[in-house]
């Protein structure tokens, strides 16, 4: 007889412990079909453009949302972000997807890291219900939120009849009324805006857009409030001041009714509600030329008006509460002891430890969204699902080790491996050695970029991962060597006194002709240092991680100038005009024009984008595409790799010398699996950085400063990119590079430290000197990381 019980058979309801994911062919990917076990860590590797974002990214998580999405009701289905399906084959197992990308947060100037985090919503409840005294609601102490008061007659319908009603309101908002809640004021260049000794018929006005024969220049000449032949500065006090500041009047200029308004008011309207960096370039330079930026004298850029920062909590006000580094910040709230709001402080205590526990203690809540890192954003992002207490949930990560320390790597581990212990499956596209190494399960994709990826080469574990002889497999215990002599520098740039963010009066001499690396763990104050007293400088070229402004038709060729030679050669050869060869002007395909897929709107549902019938994509006009260039037509072209094209442009008939410089430029950046015609749109942050490194290398500046390059780069990439920063340098430039890697740091010639700790607690040089100096001293937490790396 046996008395054990035999194991009952698992339920149904437990054997779904796998996504499943069957003939995925987004982008570049090759019918990929794989099994992800859920409430594990997967992590995904592969060379940059292999496709690991495709298939986490544009299949998993967007199919995720997608259907999350289409639970809600059609009506709130139409105020949300539309995601067209996926392309493949099955997709079985799904939970639901939270997404946190490396996107910048938005730049809008009134965004801080206060209101993207609900942090300050928390604060002004608790100002509004604790501060004396008592001023007002929450809206009180909101720097979006003008005061306001009016008083009328209103028109009021009742039961048949209609009755009028005296009726009065007031608003009482934070904003700060003579910055608008902006926190800087901007003060006008005026010699940047007309010459004076031209008459406005003679185009005095040098601002972007304004010409004499365009539509403002005529609007100027013919409103009548001054003659348009008179010079500027024979104008009189009134004149001048209906040129610059008249408030909006209606008036009839070649019988048309229209609004006149001062020139700067409408500058302010056109150009200056948008952030500097979304501008064209041409405007972006005539901003910078013409608009200087200063701290409002009003509010002290606290963006408050001065009733809001009266009212206080123990002596602090709002201003005071969100200029306070978060570390600090938390401390001040827990203790707090206020039964009445109890849950309030519990829930913002909450918020602010979750800042600390991810390493963003060193911000304060009144920093502008806009200036913080792709890494700084990414973690800024996981705040809110930290405390979470869903499980069950699928957490997709893109690289969240960017901008981050080999110190700071520790943590964000730990914080990966929690969310999984909770029970969740979280999914992360990474290159660093360290974040592969706590993974699950590896899915390694390649073997190359482009159309020479997305397949998967390698599924399993680490140990799998590291004998199996995959790209990724062979470089994965890489480790960079110290050089054995540096360069010696040929002068200096001096800093002296610098103090932006959390630099505490910093002076040191960044070398001249040398690869110099700043480094320092995150929120050190190397961003500050180099972008606030080195960027600005003549001669200086900054390559960030910013995001390149493109709409869906830009693509390599269109922002590199790769183009117009192109376009210049196809013209010569068949002996027609150039305008011809490209999609947004005459040689368009007139049924999508140029677009090479026609978009459906489906409101809520959506869009559709097919395939243009009549072009079939090629985006241009059939006669066209009969002109040839080396026996390949200019859709052809466009459809090739840059390592393609280097060739096809290099020799031969098409033999182009402008357009094989450029090319050359891109495969020396690493780009050469990128298509010319592929949509800047669907770039990854690294990406973007090389292209403008690229685009930049063909200016004159002596000396690059780099944000942290290897961004998105493979292991194997890395020393492509330290080639190319050597090349750079012999060539006579000088580079700095904000970088965290240890291959880079190992490869400098000089190294500048901040620290020790961030916010506060750095913004001093801990060490300025060699790699090998900074190895055998071991005085810093980054020189302990960099001997451990080289094995020294």
């Amino acid at each position: 007889m046996r008395t054990d019980t035999p194991s009952p058979a698992p339920h149904a309801a437990d054997t779904h412990d796998m996504i499943r994911v069957q003939g995925a062919r987004e982008n570049n990917l090759k019918d990929v079909s794989i099994e992800i076990p859920k409430r594990r860590l997967t992590v995904f590797t592969g060379v940059s453009g292999s496709g690991k974002s495709s298939l986490v990214f544009g299949t998993i998580a967007a199919e995720s949302q997608r259907l999350i999405n289409e639970t809600y009701s059609t009506f709130v289905q139409g105020f949300m972000p539309t995601l067209a399906r996926p392309e493949v084959d099955v997709l079985d197992g799904l939970t639901t997807a939270i997404i946190v990308d490396q996107e910048r947060m938005g730049g809008n100037p009134r965004s801080t890291v206060g209101t993207a985090t609900d942090a300050n919503a928390m604060l002004r409840i608790l100002f509004s219900r604790l501060g004396q005294p008592h001023i007002g609601s929450a809206q009180a102490f909101s720097f979006n939120v003008a005061s306001i008061s009016g008083a009328g007659a209103v028109t009021i319908e009742r039961g048949g009849q209609t009755t009028k009603e005296r009726r009065s309101f007031t608003i009482t908002g934070g904003m700060c009324p003579r910055c608008e809640g902006i926190g800087s004021v901007t003060d006008f260049d005026l010699s940047a805006l007309y010459d004076d000794s031209k008459s406005l018929n003679e185009g005095a006005l040098t601002i972007p857009g304004y010409s004499v024969d365009g539509w403002y220049g005529r609007i100027f000449s013919g409103c009548g409030f001054f003659d348009p032949d008179k010079p500027i500065r024979k104008f009189t006090k009134k004149e001048l001041h209906d040129l610059l500041y008249k408030e909006p009047t209606k008036i009839k200029v070649e019988g048309i009714n229209l609004t006149y308004e001062g020139l700067i008011p409408k500058i302010q309207k056109s150009f200056l509600a948008k952030d500097v960096d979304a501008m064209q370039p041409h405007i972006r330079a005539f901003v910078e030329r013409a608009v200087t930026f200063t701290t409002c004298p009003d509010c002290d850029g606290t963006r408050l008006n001065g009733t809001a920062r009266s009212s206080k909590i123990a002596g602090i006000s709002i201003a005071d509460a969100c200029a306070m580094q978060i570390s600090d910040l938390a401390d001040w709230v827990r203790a707090l002891d206020e039964p009445s709001v109890a849950p309030l402080l519990t829930a913002l205590g909450a918020t602010l430890d979750s800042f600390v526990k991810i390493g963003l203690g060193y911000l304060s809540l009144n920093r502008p969204s806009g200036t913080l890192s792709g890494g700084e954003a990414q973690r800024t992002k996981m705040i809110r699902h930290l405390g979470s207490s869903l499980t069950d949930v699928t957490y997709v990560f893109d690289e969240p080790t960017i901008g981050l320390h080999p110190h700071d790597i520790q943590r964000m581990n730990e914080l990966l491996l929690q969310l999984r212990n909770k029970g969740n499956t979280v999914l992360v596209v990474e290159h660093k050695p360290e974040t592969i190494a706590i993974a699950d399960h590896v899915v390694d994709l390649g073997p190359g970029a482009g159309t020479a990826g997305g397949e998967v080469v390698f599924e399993g574990t680490v140990e799998g991962l590291r004998a199996s002889g995959t790209r990724t497999g062979r470089h994965l215990d890489d480790r960079a060597h110290l050089k054995p002599g540096v360069r010696t520098p040929s002068g200096r740039l001096e800093v002296r006194g610098a103090d932006t963010h959390n630099l505490q009066n910093v002076d040191v001499d960044i070398p001249l002709g040398v690869l110099t690396v700043v480094t320092g763990v995150a929120g050190s104050g190397k961003s500050s240092l180099i972008h606030g007293s080195v960027s600005g400088r003549d001669g200086v070229v900054t390559v960030d991680q910013g995001a390149i402004r493109g709409s869906r038709r830009s693509n390599p060729a269109t922002y590199t100038g790769l183009l117009d030679p192109i376009r210049k050669a196809f013209a010569k050869a068949n002996g027609v005009k150039p305008a011809l060869f490209s999609a947004n002007s005459e040689g368009a395909c007139p049924a999508c024009n140029g677009a090479g897929v026609i978009y459906t709107d489906l409101a809520m549902m959506a869009g559709v984008a097919t395939t243009c019938e009549e072009c079939e994509g090629k985006r241009f006009q059939a006669s066209v595409l009969e002109y040839h260039l080396g026996g390949r037509d200019i859709s052809e072209v466009l459809a090739m790799s840059v390592n393609e094209a280097e060739e096809f442009f290099g020799a031969g008939d098409a033999r182009t010398p402008a357009a094989h410089k450029i090319l050359d430029r891109l495969t020396d950046v690493g780009l050469g699996y990128l298509t010319l015609g592929q949509p800047l749109t669907t770039l990854s942050g690294g990406e973007r950085q090389r292209l403008k490194l690229a685009t930049q290398m063909a200016t004159s500046g002596g000396v690059y400063v780099l944000d942290e390059p290897t961004t998105g780069l493979h292991l194997a990439d890395v020393e492509h990119l330290l080639a190319l920063l050597d090349r750079l340098v012999d060539s006579g430039k000088s580079v700095i590079v904000i970088e965290h890697h240890q291959a880079v740091m190992a490869h400098a010639d000089w190294i500048i430290d901040l620290g020790p700790g961030a916010g506060h607690d750095g913004g001093r040089i801990v060490f300025e000197g060699t790699p090998a100096d900074l190895v055998a001293a071991r005085s810093t937490l980054t020189g302990e990381h960099l001997a451990a790396y080289v094995g020294a």
